[in-house]
């Protein structure tokens, strides 16, 4: 074999470019919007970590990352939780929605997410708020995200990573927004999420 055999050359940067390309936009992609709060350990860390599972998920590429902020507990008294940390993944996936469901209940799990009380304080969330234009009313899992268009720690974020999103039969995440209004939803402006390489 000499050096001039094709299959041993390196690569061009271009040809790789492309086939990472092909990989990002997997076959016929769908749309998914995901939540993730956390407020036990270190908050920070475990979103990170739960960005890179879902990266990290066949048939799953996560394509944004909001901003990341901090919000008192909900539905609880005030002072008995620690405060969430909570932001917004957009994600391209091949996956349907119960499997992306089962994913999701995957990383809670390996983070060790307890489920003993309701609004109970949590290691990680992971909610799918909406996927594609779906919307369904399975028990199992609710499409969109039946409480996404009410709560400000949802909308806050997820307008930051997509300004003209829709909650499927609710309307422009903008308009709820303002509707809602953003009390409450403190930037953390210290803290910043990465995009998984």
């Amino acid at each position: 074999m000499t050096s001039s055999d094709p299959t041993v050359q390196p690569v061009p940067t271009s040809v790789v470019e492309r086939v990472d390309a092909a990989d990002v936009t997997l076959s016929n992609p769908k749309r998914a919007v995901i939540s993730l709060g956390s407020n036990l350990g270190n908050r920070l860390e475990t979103i990170q970590g739960a960005v890179d599972a879902l990266e990290d998920t066949p048939g799953v590429r996560v394509k944004a990352v909001s901003p990341v902020y901090e919000t008192e507990p909900w539905g609880v008294e005030p002072g008995t939780q620690p405060s969430y940390f909570n932001a917004v993944v957009l994600i391209k996936t091949t996956l349907p929605p119960s499997s992306l469901l089962e994913r999701g209940h995957a990383i809670e799990e390996a983070f060790e997410r307890v489920r003993d009380e309701r609004w109970g304080p949590r290691t990680i969330d992971v909610d799918i708020l909406a996927y594609q234009d779906v919307v369904s009313e399975d028990p199992l899992l609710t499409l969109p995200h039946p409480r996404a268009h009410e709560r400000a720690f949802v909308l806050v974020p997820w307008h930051d990573v997509d300004p003209e999103a829709e909650v499927p039969g609710r309307g422009a995440v903008a308009e709820l927004l303002s509707a809602v209004g953003r009390e409450g939803v403190v930037p953390r402006v210290d803290l910043e999420l990465r995009l998984p390489e």
